[in-house]
């Protein structure tokens, strides 16, 4: 008797070790940020209504920027305003999950009102949970947006920002067998650019860069243990663009292998590296190949504390004439400390290097600045900061080196 005792009592603590594994395998939730900290006392309550919630926001910044237009000589600067309406109604059930939005932003410049912009955006997503640990996603957004005079797809020639169309969907499921985790998605990415007008007179034709990106993912992971999963991951992509005569279609994939972790109350992150590719239709455009690499990895010194870096390589499209896309490195850090239970102050600096095919242009940039975030109440916040932008180019189709300084102050009222 004491041995089927025995027996029964070492099959019920391996069962409910297995259903802990099972529950625990691929939750990274050991440690916490300190911007993932809850601060109960200072979140907005939102509006019920029914099996929902409306969270209402409206967000008012200043900003100084030295340097509105991105340019090497005869810098202007400027102030601008911004006005930041936004709406999140999110559904409370216990299976499930619902939620839409809806957000807006209107710029007005105290001298060069020839940058003012409107820029307005929309979209839901839901998740439907299938059995355990299983579900189905999906969603679709829809924005009209700017294009910042940073970017380097902005003619230098125009007169005013440069607008663009966005709408995207997505769908996708997770599949959770014990230490089997198996996930895809699709997605679908539209990009409709209008032209711009052209100092001196004219307009600039941008429907060279309108484009539908098609998207296909998948991944598999394994939980070594329940802190530790590695996992393979292989993504496809198709770019076509609208007018036959850009000649930048392409099709693309990426494979790589990698490893998500949460150690002890040190690190969490997940890295990957493997290939990329990117062959386009025209032959006069090289393909563009390489290592590929994504990473995140947060560092927790204290618990009011966290360190992150980020890492990624990709292929992305170009704007500029005669290339038809360019192999993005970029590498990040920042620093978040909780001062106070409602102040948390941020360092952050970044670089990047995008080079060219199709013309003799490299671009390295780098970015740095720091900020503070004050909770006054459940309603209310203050935020402050400063952002450096330095860009260098090089090569014979070189584009502009420019800097610019900008400093920033939002005031944040929420229900």
């Amino acid at each position: 008797m004491k041995k089927i005792v025995i027996g029964v009592v070492a099959a019920a603590a391996s069962l409910a070790a297995t259903q802990a594994f099972a529950q625990s395998a691929f939750e990274r939730d050991r440690n916490v940020s300190v911007r993932e900290r809850p601060h109960d006392e200072y979140e907005a309550q939102g509006v019920q209504w029914g099996a929902f919630a409306a969270f209402p926001k409206v967000t008012v910044d200043a900003e100084y920027n030295d340097n509105v237009f991105a340019t090497a000589t005869g810098e202007e600067q400027d102030v601008v305003w911004r006005v930041r309406p936004e709406l999140l109604v999110q559904s409370g059930w216990s299976r499930h999950r619902l939620q839409a939005y809806a957000r807006a932003s209107v710029n007005r410049y105290a001298e060069f009102d020839g940058e003012n912009t409107e820029d307005w955006g929309t979209g839901f997503s839901g998740r439907l949970d299938v059995v355990g640990s299983s579900y189905l996603y999906g969603g679709a957004d829809y924005a009209s947006a700017t294009e910042p005079r940073t970017s380097s797809g902005t003619p230098g020639a125009a007169a005013e920002p440069v607008r663009y169309a966005l709408t995207s969907a997505q769908l996708g499921g997770v599949h959770e067998i014990n230490r089997l985790r198996l996930s895809a998605v699709a997605g679908v990415r539209n990009y409709d650019y209008d032209d711009v007008a052209q100092i001196g007179g004219g307009s600039i034709d941008q429907d060279d860069r309108d484009r539908s990106v098609a998207t296909l993912g998948a991944k598999m992971e394994y939980a070594v243990s329940p802190a530790t999963a590695l996992f393979f991951t292989a993504a496809a992509n198709k770019r076509d663009y609208d007018l036959a005569s850009a000649g930048r279609d392409s099709d693309g994939y990426e494979v790589a292998v990698g490893a998500d972790f949460d150690v002890s109350d040190l690190a969490r992150g997940q890295v990957a590296v493997g290939y990329l590719s990117q062959q386009y239709d025209n032959v006069t455009f090289k393909d563009v190949d390489g290592l590929a690499v994504r990473g995140q990895v947060e560092w927790f010194p204290t618990q009011l504390a966290t360190v992150t870096l980020k890492a990624e390589r990709s292929v992305e499209d170009s704007g500029i004439p005669g290339s038809a896309g360019y192999l993005s490195s970029t590498a990040s850090a920042q620093v978040d400390w909780e001062v106070r239970r409602n102040v948390i102050l941020t360092a952050n600096a970044g670089w990047g290097r995008d080079e060219y095919e199709g013309v003799d242009r490299d671009d390295d940039r780098f970015n740095a600045g720091v900020s503070a975030a004050w909770l006054v109440s459940r309603n209310v916040g203050l935020n402050v900061g400063y952002q450096y932008y330095d860009q260098s180019s090089s090569g014979a189709d070189n584009g502009p080196d420019f800097k610019t300084n900008r400093v920033m102050t939002s005031l944040i009222f929420q229900l």
